[in-house]
């Protein structure tokens, strides 16, 4: 049985925080579905906001901490991505940006994933299409046509999860994920892989 691995990036602040419970309800949905099919799944999230002081170090002195590097790794090593940030200033958070700008431009290319948003108030709904596709548009990453934003009064709406409301959307969203990262061919391992220059320097750092 083949397994697949779907990674959450989650760029919520706070504790508990909607960024990571819609980033939860969305690995569910797709865990489920990938499931009907007699998948294996490994599921991992990443809270940026445990990594926000290596994030600023790195940009600082360029290489990042073991910790940061791990991050990386799990994201770049995923079968489906989901990533899901607040919106501030009618954008994603800085910490989610910076996160993705470490990442090496080609290391998402194909990867299906899906994008998501939490916010205040539904007027700031557009900003999945305004700024998180051509983000990862960039990263040359294969953006699944559902994506999913939650504001404030969405959680409390209720709605049938087939039919309506925010379950109805996740649900969908999450089994276009699901069925985009079954498609997906497995990757295979690059015996030949080039290890880029700052992650060989790194390598070399004395503690």
């Amino acid at each position: 049985m083949r397994t697949l691995k779907l990674v959450a990036v989650s760029a919520g602040l706070s504790s508990p925080s909607s960024t990571r419970l819609l980033a939860d309800r969305l690995l569910q949905a797709a865990r489920y579905r990938l499931a009907e099919q007699e998948y294996a799944v490994d599921v991992e999230v990443v809270e940026l906001r445990d990594l926000a002081v290596d994030i600023a170090h790195h940009f600082v002195t360029g290489f990042p901490s073991g910790k940061l590097q791990e991050a990386i790794d799990t994201v770049t090593g995923a079968d489906g991505v989901i990533a899901v940030t607040p919106v501030f200033t009618a954008s994603y958070s800085g910490l989610f940006k910076s996160f993705f700008d470490l990442l090496d431009p080609t290391a998402l290319t194909g990867v299906p994933v899906l994008i998501g948003a939490t916010g205040g108030t539904a007027r700031h709904s557009l900003v999945l299409d305004h700024a998180l596709r051509p983000l990862f548009a960039y990263l040359r990453a294969l953006t699944v046509p559902t994506a999913v934003y939650a504001a404030s009064e969405d959680w409390g709406s209720g709605g049938d999860e087939y039919t309506e409301g925010l379950p109805a959307r996740i649900n969908r969203a999450g089994y276009e994920f699901a069925d985009a990262v079954a498609a997906r061919p497995a990757r295979e391992a690059d015996e030949d892989e080039v290890v880029p220059f700052e992650r060989q320097l790194a390598g070399l750092r004395l503690d």
